[in-house]
């Protein structure tokens, strides 16, 4: 499972820094101001998270353990529909999107709260 969040973590990362960079020089004169702030928001709450996946398959392979995966799987679904949401809104401009980003954060938060219980969990070495 840490090979499957490490190249999640990898490929989020990777993602994310093109969608910023794409965000700051092909959409900067195609969005308006809000619309660009929500790119950029999207493209770094991406990152924090792919991020928090390489801790994941870091932390799941030196403890092992279900909790890890959890995590993973949480943050993984956080980035596909908060960010996955949030680029569709600032591309399309369809606001009723807007209405499905917060169930991302709460995918969020419930990622680093099974992070939490993982390390708490996890014998010391």
């Amino acid at each position: 499972m840490n090979r499957t969040f490490w190249i999640l973590g990898c490929t989020f990362a990777l993602l994310a820094v093109g969608a910023g960079a794409f965000g700051a020089h092909a959409l900067r004169a195609r969005l308006t101001p809000d619309l660009l702030a929500v790119w950029e928001t999207a493209a770094r709450y991406q990152m924090y998270h792919a991020l928090a996946l390489l801790v994941v398959a870091f932390a799941a392979g030196r403890a092992g353990g279900g909790g890890w995966a959890l995590a993973g799987w949480l943050f993984t679904a956080g980035i596909v529909v908060f960010s996955g949401s949030l680029y569709v809104l600032a591309l399309s401009g369809v606001r009723w999107l807007g209405a499905i980003t917060p169930l991302g954060g709460l995918c969020f938060l419930a990622g680093w709260v099974a992070l939490l219980l993982a390390g708490m969990r996890a014998s010391p070495s």
